[in-house]
């Protein structure tokens, strides 16, 4: 029977070199000999693509409610746990996640003024309870994110405006906040990693931590 896999999601605002640390953390893993499986937030299914889309890109994203934004990535993370997630830990996959729970009780629950714990328990519900084994926060300050995304012209991979990042400065201070407390309370599963170092020097303190931990 295989054991069950390594889960890993990395967190943080926008600019903070998450999808880099991700793709490189990733292939340090392979490279070791483990069976690796990547997953964005939201996305990974058919339906959490979809999601996706409206969540980011919708004509009518202006006028989405608080509520509707935060039931959408629950209902995304729902299907990817199951569809997912759950199936390849139990194979003995680590995952490496582009954003998990952390996100919506820190955009949606602090950023969008919902609740931390509100939105904490509909994450528990929507994911069985199902919590990353080691989270990476990558910390910035929102204003030298602000610059770096700034260099993308606003717009994504996909070539359209993103909505998420359209947010004012204090919404992403709030989050940014939000991040910080959750990792306090939780130093067990979180490392926080100062992002304003060069990404050589993130990504050997992450290796450095992960094999502390799990070596």
């Amino acid at each position: 029977m295989a054991l069950r896999g390594k889960f890993i999601s990395f967190e943080g605002v926008e600019g903070v070199g998450k999808s880099t640390q991700v793709a490189r953390f990733r292939a340090f893993l392979e490279a070791r000999g483990n069976a690796v499986e990547f997953v964005r937030e939201p996305g990974g299914t058919e339906l959490g693509e979809d999601v996706r889309k409206i969540l980011k890109f919708a004509d009518y994203g202006d006028r989405m409610s608080a509520e509707a934004e935060a039931l959408l990535f629950s209902a995304a993370r729902a299907q990817l746990v199951r569809e997912k997630l759950l199936p390849a830990l139990e194979a003995g996959v680590c995952i490496v996640a582009d954003r998990f729970t952390d996100s919506s009780v820190a955009y949606q629950g602090a950023g969008r003024g919902l609740g931390m714990e509100k939105i904490a328990a509909m994450n528990e519900f929507a994911t069985g309870g199902l919590v990353p084994d080691f989270t990476v926060l990558l910390d910035l300050d929102p204003e030298i994110g602000f610059a770096r995304t700034r260099f993308r012209a606003g717009e994504s991979a996909e070539g359209k405006t993103d909505r998420m990042e359209t947010f004012p400065r204090e919404f992403y201070e709030r989050v940014r906040a939000a991040y910080l407390q959750l990792a306090e309370r939780d130093p067990q599963r979180f490392w926080v990693a100062d992002a304003s170092l060069s990404p050589d020097e993130i990504f050997e303190k992450i290796c450095i931590e992960y094999e502390r931990r799990f070596a």
